[in-house]
Formats: structure tokens, sequence, C-alpha cells
């Protein structure tokens, strides 16, 4: 996995990768699935849009840069579009200040951080929670970062809490030795990937000599020797304001806010008055990597063939870096990129990722290609030379580089739609560049590169003398074959002894006040209240064909959203057939009656727009996002996707072989094994949830069963649409009139009928053993209640409670605080509209496995008999209101809460009500929903990953 920046197409791809393999803790309990694309019509219109988003771009508008007399550097930038507000603290240090033998220190003070400080003696999570601080950290090369996006009332408690923690961290000896376990354990997931793995040797072979070449999030072995002293000492020569960036952007007045930051931070010494070595020491620069005469080879365990190339790079400030940029996005983005064309197209390769890394003393191009099966990747290597020769000898066409440049921007203006997003550019861009203004002057550079800059830059860069290669060959299919359960090993256990539920806690007393807002608002969102902070309820209205559509304008940014549902989910998969509602909608732009699947990507790709459909279990989902100048096209290609898909012979098969690849990389993931063990073992064969593809299922599906499959459960009667963004109603109510007024229905919707399922009789332990792998994964849990159920708001209460986040829950401060037994714990409670699934998701090392289960069993069980405190409830209801409302100031969260309220048959008010429903929530509904829903003898647990080792304690 490629850790933390920098290049623009994933430049906030990388970060929040970045988020999910280096950070403490992850308060989100929902994954993100996003694909990117881009494009657009005449030269002339690209050049102008160009121009134009250029000259009204509003990252930096408005911001404002001060320093402190202690040196504390700080940006702050008012947007008031919603009643939240983003504070971040990011400190100049990161691996590229480590060696070997301190690898991973940066890392390791990271955890730390959260362990409280000699004012407030406890987890910071907990404080945060506290706040509903939607909060979390992150380390990388150059930087370690803390962010927390609060309700705007809020802004100074999270102010205070890290001022607090900028000087008086606490780092103890037995907390450190058991983060330092939680770490190893963060490390052993990273090393489950074969792709981590590959990167790591090619990364130490380019930088054999410079910390770059170092695993950010550090090694085993360096982590077990850290010492108490040791990281103080980096704690005090780092966490200074003087070697730090604070970034404030959201809703909050700028004058009276840099006051209070004065009076908070402004008494803290910068680190020359604390005594000790100046912080500003660096690693030595880069030097150039000898001579690879062959390709590195790691033959290992794992499921698919990959092949890496890296080429090194100057620094983000190099003046060749932006037409590096439109050169990666020529060769590697979107259907029509040439490496696109060349290797996936061809059916050599299943996908070809890229990316531009700029940091602050050198930086890398990478080149990732995962093979399709039984494919050569010496064949792979020799079309991608023969690719980027031809760039070299041949040029870019004018249509390329134009539509690269679009794709670009566009990219950079979508991602920074919500205050976090922007804190975080504005953050980046003053630490690793220098300057907050940097991503403007890289936009200006980018609309001023030339087909002759592109060969350049290829010509100078991409020399076969200077690259590393790396080539993954797996040595055997590590495929668990879950329908025959191999590897079982079913336990019955009983539990003797309960674990006490956690004391109340004396969180209050540490919480810095709240301040009164008075503040007035200055400008409105479209859809945003001011006097009731609720939001305008969308207009809504159906076809006559029966499609349902929600539009809420909302000026605040110059994009759209379009989310939207289909009743054509993974649900309808026969098991003979399990996968063919996901090949059907993977195939829907692979062309029309009028359009092949290159018009098609590129009709979306001249615009940086982008449109995806998704089969999940109840449906196919609908997301596209683009500038708000492209909205009509956004529709007219849904249109034509959904009433007029083809599925062309050649591009159904190489769906079906990517299908099949993808399916043995599942295989080889030990949560995708766990999760599939879990689902089957608790749901019957013939339920609807049970099913799953297998290879024998993919390559029974036949083209003349997409198509009936597409004819009988594509609907606009089953489809609902949700719009937010920049846009008038009128207008668009026409276009999607004229686009989708004409799909056709016939009979009544096809229904599906979900059969009650009981708990299991007693507790099922099922250990699928997968070689090669370092950490396991475990899922635990039973089935729970349906979207509609009238539970569902103490349920969710309480799941907040055990184990809503991974620090600040029972099961976080239990399991993973207190006894460090896992990198992240994590309870979900999954309602949809026809079923419901609780569990509850940890990864361990595998010698802590069974005691991590026996203790999180013991605490299910104390909380099913004893239940939980007013204290609790309390909190875990304003951490879900806070967090909920935070949420709804980011186009597409909104956007999905509104479609999903929607498909479960809620009232169009729930956008609004849900916050009052969850405040009237009572101890005693929670206590009641804990003993008719947590059944710790009552459950599957299902750990996939090394043996795990038997622990006759806790059987």
């Amino acid at each position: 996995m490629a850790p933390f920046f920098i290049g623009y197409r994933y430049r906030w791809s990388f970060l929040f990768l970045s988020l999910w393999i280096i950070t403490v803790f992850c308060l989100s309990d929902q994954p993100a699935d996003s694909k990117y694309t881009a494009k657009i019509k005449s030269n002339n219109i690209q050049t102008q849009l160009i121009a134009t988003h250029i000259n009204n771009s509003k990252i930096t508008a408005n911001v404002r840069k001060t320093v402190l007399e202690n040196g504390l550097t700080v940006l702050t930038k008012e947007v008031h579009t919603a009643p939240v507000v983003s504070v971040q603290i990011w400190y100049k240090v990161g691996s590229r200040y480590e060696a070997p033998g301190t690898n991973g220190i940066a890392h390791q003070l990271e955890h730390m951080m959260f362990k409280g400080t000699k004012n407030r003696p406890v987890q910071f999570a907990r404080l945060f929670s506290a706040l509903g601080s939607d909060s979390n950290a992150f380390t990388s090369y150059e930087q370690t970062a803390y962010y927390g996006t609060v309700e705007r009332e809020k802004l100074k408690a999270l102010l205070v809490l890290e001022a607090d923690r900028m000087q008086n961290s606490l780092i103890e000896p037995e907390q450190l030795a058991t983060e330092k376990r939680v770490v190893i354990s963060e490390l052993q997931g990273y090393e489950n990937s074969a792709e981590y793995r590959l990167n790591r040797a090619v990364m130490q072979a380019l930088f054999p000599n410079h910390a770059y070449g170092l695993p950010v999030g550090g090694n085993k072995a360096d982590v077990e020797k850290f010492q108490v002293e040791q990281v103080k000492e980096y704690y005090r020569k780092f966490y200074t304001p003087d070697n730090a960036v604070l970034v404030i952007v959201g809703d909050f007045q700028t004058s009276k806010t840099l006051e209070t930051v004065k009076e908070i931070f402004g008494k803290l010494p910068r680190r020359q008055e604390a005594g000790g070595e100046s912080f500003t020491q660096h690693s030595a620069l880069p030097t150039p990597h000898s001579p690879l005469p062959t390709p590195l080879i790691l033959r290992e365990q794992g499921a698919a063939a990959m092949l890496q190339v890296v080429y090194p790079l100057p620094d983000l400030h190099h003046p060749d870096i932006p037409a590096l940029e439109v050169m990666d996005y020529i060769l590697t983005e979107g259907r029509n990129s040439r490496l696109y064309q060349a290797l996936v197209e061809s059916g050599l390769a299943s996908e070809v990722t890229a990316s531009v890394s700029s940091l602050q003393e050198a930086g890398w191009y990478e080149l990732l290609v995962t093979a399709d099966d039984h494919q050569d990747l010496k064949k792979i290597e020799t079309v991608l030379n023969r690719a980027i020769a031809n760039l070299v000898k041949k040029g870019v066409k004018p249509e390329e580089l134009t539509r690269a440049k679009m794709q670009l921007e566009a990219g950079v203006i979508l991602s920074n739609r919500d205050i976090t997003s922007q804190a975080m550019q504005l953050a980046n861009d003053e630490i690793t560049a220098g300057d907050y203004r940097y991503t403007d002057r890289y936009l200006a550079a980018v609309s001023q590169v030339t087909e002759v800059d592109i060969v350049n830059v290829a010509k100078k860069y991409l020399q076969p003398e200077t690259r590393v290669v790396g080539l993954f060959q797996p040595t055997e299919q590590n495929v668990t074959e879950t329908g025959k359960k191999l590897n079982l090993n079913q336990t019955t256990e009983n539990l003797s002894a309960a674990a006490t539920p956690l004391a109340v806690s004396e969180i209050d007393k540490y919480l810095p006040p709240l301040e009164e807002t008075t503040d007035v608002v200055k400008k409105v969102s479209h859809n945003t209240s001011q006097k009731n902070s609720h939001l305008t309820l969308p207009e809504q209205f159906s076809l006559a064909n029966g499609l349902k559509v929600l539009l809420l304008p909302d000026k605040s940014t110059p994009t759209v959203t379009l989310n939207g549902h289909i009743k054509a989910g993974k649900e309808f998969d026969a098991e003979h057939q399990a996968g063919l509602a996901s090949l059907v909608a993977d195939n829907l732009m692979s062309g029309t009656k009028s359009k092949n699947a290159l018009n098609l990507a590129k009709a979306l790709e001249e615009r940086g727009a982008s449109l995806d459909f998704t089969a999940y279990r109840e449906g196919v989902r609908i997301e596209g996002d683009g500038l708000a100048v492209d909205l009509p096209i956004l529709i007219e290609t849904l249109g034509d996707a959904v009433k007029n898909s083809t599925f062309p012979k050649k591009e159904l098969e190489l769906n079906r072989q990517q299908a099949l690849t993808d399916l043995k990389q599942e295989l080889d993931d030990p949560a995708e094994v766990a999760k599939r063990i879990f689902v089957q073992s608790l749901y019957p064969k013939q339920h609807p949830l049970h099913t799953f593809p297998t290879e024998k299922s993919l390559k029974q599906i036949k083209r003349e069963d997409v198509i009936a499959f597409k004819a009988k459960y594509y609907r606009p009667d089953t489809t609902v649409l949700v719009i937010v963004g920049d846009f008038e109603p009128t207008q668009v109510r026409s276009l999607i009139e004229k686009s989708l007024g004409d799909w056709q229905v016939s009979g009544q919707p096809p229904t599906i009928q979900y059969p009650n399922v009981k708990l299991p009789d007693n507790l099922l332990r099922v250990n699928p053993v997968m070689a090669g792998k370092a950490q396991a994964i475990t899922f635990m849990g039973n089935t729970g209640i349906n979207r509609q159920d009238p539970r569902y708001y103490p349920a969710l209460v309480l799941n907040q409670i055990l184990g809503g986040d991974t620090l600040s829950s029972y099961l976080g401060a239990e399991v993973r605080d207190r006894q460090g037994l896992t990198y992240g714990i994590y309870s979900y409670l999954q309602a949809q509209k026809n079923a419901g699934t609780f569990w509850i998701e940890m990864q361990t090392s595998p010698e802590d496995s069974n005691k991590a289960i026996a203790s999180t069993r013991k605490l299910l069980q104390a909380i099913h008999q004893q239940g939980v405190t007013a204290n609790d409830v309390e909190t875990a209801k304003n951490t879900l209101i806070s967090n909920y409302k935070i949420s709804l100031a980011d186009p597409e969260e909104l956007a999905h809460t509104m479609l999903m309220n929607q498909v479960y048959g809620m009232d169009i008010t729930e956008i609004n009500s849900f916050a009052d429903k969850i405040k009237q929530v009572s101890l005693a509904q929670v206590n009641q929903v804990a003993r008719e829903l947590l059944h710790p003898d009552k459950i599957v647990v299902v750990t996939a990953g090394p043996a795990v080792i038997a622990d006759k304690n806790h059987e």
C-alpha cells in the first residue's frame, strides 16, 4: 500500500488511505467507496472552463495566515455553509526524520498522544467523543496530523484540548508497552497485503540510504525496542508551537477566533525557549540508487501477480512536476487512457493505477499493474514499456492533453467540497510545500503545460536505467473454500465470569467549557436554515413511470452530487449464478445502442465527472459527481446506461475475468474471508444474504443471463434518484423527464422473501487458517433488526456505547486501550430494509485472538445482564447527534442519507427528525435493547488468518 501523498489525482485518496493505514483509530463505521474518472467536448470549451475555474478558485479564498510570537503558524478560513468547524494541528515531523533503529517512532508517538495529559489523565478519544467531534490522526513522511470537526460552539474546547496535549502529554512505561503491542498488531495487518510487501521492497531499493525508503508505520523489530525516554525526547523535540501549523476552517469569526488562539496557544514556549536541540534537522538528501539489472522478485503466498515500477523524481518544487502529473493522467486515468487501453482493455491486467508522489526532498512516479489470471508479468512489462516509448516517440494528442488537465483540476475542486478536506489541503500545502497557496500555483502551472512538455518529462524521467521494478509472483492460491468450511474448529464455550461494566466516567470534569454562540452567520447555504439549523426539505416528485426524484439545491460549491438506488441487488442472485447482479452493474457502461464503452467514458472523462454503478445486497448504488455545468451529461449518460445497455460480448468477458481476479484477491484477504464465513454461518442456504460468488458461479453466467437480469430488475418504479448541488430545480426536472421519462416498465416489480432466522443455539467458532498471513481478523455477532424496527434508535445508542469507535467505547477502552489486544475493534448495527445483522470486528495478533474474543464476550455478557449507565447514554446520544449534523455538511453524505431514508421507507422529514429521535432515547430503552439483542452465548465467531494459538484459559 502506498503511504500518504501526493500525486494530485490520488492526493486525497492517498491521504485517506493513510488515515486507514497509519491511524491510531478510525471513528467512521462506514467504508467509503469511490471511483474517479473525468472528461469534455470541444477544446475551446475545455480551455475556457479551465481558465474560469482557476481564476475563481476558492481553495485559498479568504485564507488568513498568522504567526504567533512563539512561532505557531495559524491558517484560518471562514466557510459559512453549515454551523460546523474543522480544527487541525499538523506537526512538521514524520518518518522522513527517522533512520534504521528508530523507524516508526513518529507513528508510535502519534498513538501515545491519545493517552492523556498531566491536566487530563484520561483517554483523549473519550473527550473527543463527549464533544461529538469527528476526530482522527495520521502519520506520514513529512508530518503528523491531528484533526477534529465539531459544531461551531465547540471550537474553543477543541483548541484547549490540542494545546494541552501539545505540551503535557503523558508517556508512561505501562501505556507505552500496551501501545507498542497495538502498533505491532497494526503492522501485522499491513503485512497481510501482498501489495504492501511488494511496495516496501521496491521503495527500499529506490531509497536505500534515505528515510523515504522506510515504511511510514515502522517495523516490528524497531518498535519492540522503543523506550519511554526515547519517545519522550522525540515528543519534546518536535511537538512545539514553532514546529506546528494550526488550521481552522468553518463557521467562525476570524478576529475573535485568533484572539482565542493567542490566549490558548500563545503562552506555550517555542522549542528554543524550552531548551535542547533545534528540531530542524533533516535526513541526508536522497542519493541515486545503484542500477538494478534484474527486477526484484517476491515469490510468496498470495492471489494475483503484480508488477510495480517506480521511477525517481525531483522534489515538489521542481518546475517539471505539473507536466509529470498531466503525463500521469494521460497514461492511466480513465478508460481512454493509454495504459488502461494497452493493459486492461487487452485482457492482460485487471487494474492499473499510478501516482506522482512529490515530497520535500524527492519524489517518485509509481505504476502498479495487477495481472489477470494466467497472464505473464514479463509480457505486461513489455507492453507497458512499449506504451511509454510510444508516448515519447509520437507525442500526445491535443484532446488527450486538454482532457487530462480538466480531469486533474476537477479532481482538486471535487475533493475540496467539505471543510475537513479544505483544511487538510491548506495544512498539507503549508507543511509539505511551505506555502498554503501551493495548489493555486500548481493549477495555474498545469494550465500552461504543453504537448512538448509531456514528451520532454517522459523522456527525461521514465528511463529504464533509473527505475526499480518489482514482481510479485504468488506461489499458491490462498483460497478458502467457504462453502465447504474447510479448516473448521468448532467449540462450545461457557461464560463462567462476566466482566464488570466500566465505571461511570469523570469525563465531564476534564472537558473544557463550551461557548455560547452569538456569531451572526454571514452566508447561509441554500440547504440550511439559520434559525434552527434544520435543512430545507428537498423537492420530491415522481415521473409517470414511477421513478422517484429528490432535488436539493446547494450553492456552496460549483459542483453536483448524484446518488441513486435501483432494487436490482445481489439478493436476487441464484446460488449457481452468484455474482450476476454485480456483473450486470459493472457492465452497464460497457456499451449502449448508440455508444460504445470508450465513447460513454469519454463523455464523462472530458468533463472531470464520474458515474458508477455498484451492486450490493439490497440494490444497485448509483454514484455520480461533477462540476455544476456538467450535470446534463451525468443525467444523459445515466439514462442511456439504464435504458439502452447492450452488454457487448468482448466487454462482458473482460469484466468477468476482472471479477474472477477480484474474487481471488478477496479470498486472500482475511477480513473478506472472515466476513463471508460469518454471514454464511449466520444465514442458512436459500436466504438472500447467504449467497456469495465463487469461481464456478461466475464462469456459469451467460450473456443471455445478464440481459435477462437487466430486463427484469432494472425498472424505473424501483429506482430513486437524489441530486444535491448547484442547479435550478426546474431545469433539472426537465432534464430528468427528457432522459428518463421514457424508461418503460411492465408488470409488477419483483419481490423477494427474507425468512426469519433464529439465533444460533450456542456459540459457533469457525477458524479458517490462511497461510502466509501475519494478523488475524475476527467477526463475531448474530442477527439483528431492520431499519423499520422501533428499537432502531435505542439500538444505535447502544452500539455507540459498545463499539461505536475504537478508543472511547466499552470495547475500545477495555480490549484495545487497556489490554492492547487489538489495533482496532468496532461494533456495527447494520439495519437494512429487510434484515439486520449485529457484529463486532477486530484485528489481533494470532497469540492475542482468543484472549480478545473472551474479553469481548465477557463485556457483552455484562452489558446484557447489567446494562449501561445514564452517563453512557447521554454521552452516546450527544456524539451521535453531533456526528450526524457534521456529516450533513458534506454533500456526499447528505445525498446518501436522503437516498437511504427514501429506500428504507422513512418519511422525507427524517433528515431533520433523526436527531430529535436520538435525543428522546431513554436509559430504560437502551438497557431493554441490550437484553433483547446482545447474546454472547448465542453468536457466531469467525477468526481468519494465521493459526490461532490456543489459550486454554480463554476457551
